[in-house]
């Protein structure tokens, strides 16, 4: 049976979206911060141009390295890394290594976890990624069957 192809989970719009946000709060306060020296002192109000399109042009490259470039969640045949998530606990692990894959719900937040061998667990909080949640986990599945691991 041939290994099934690597499987790239990437950040969810909602998570985008608060990145964007932020980005646009703290550009908004740098922005009143130079406007605030530029009346104070004796600089050219192009100065405040400049910066303005410099953190637009920001602004997009964020919105779409965010949306295209960062991968949250990488499966392939021999195993799978978390980037990005915090408290996912172990990062990066093979699929021969892992013991079962259970779903729960810490503090309300559907996850994935991955019950390592050893003792350690990888926890992927399953809104965080874009697409169908219930294709995430069909897709680990499969991956541990195919690796011959029990999920639950």
């Amino acid at each position: 049976m041939p290994s099934p192809a690597a499987s790239d989970y990437r950040l969810a719009p909602l998570l985008i979206a608060r990145f964007v946000g932020l980005y646009l709060v703290l550009l908004a306060v740098v922005v009143f911060a130079a406007t605030a020296v530029v009346a104070t002192t004796d600089q050219p109000a192009d100065v405040l141009v400049v910066l303005l399109v410099v953190g637009l042009v920001g602004l997009f490259v964020l919105a779409w390295v965010l949306r295209s470039r960062v991968t949250v969640v990488h499966l392939d045949e021999r195993g799978y890394r978390v980037a990005v998530i915090r408290g996912a606990g172990v990062k990066e692990g093979r699929w021969v290594d892992v013991e079962d894959a259970v779903t729960a719900s810490p503090r309300g937040i559907p996850c994935v976890v991955l019950r390592l061998r050893d003792g350690g667990s990888t926890t992927i909080p399953v809104q965080a990624l874009q697409g169908d949640p219930d294709d995430f986990a069909r897709d680990v599945r499969s991956r541990l069957r195919a690796g011959g691991r029990r999920e639950r």
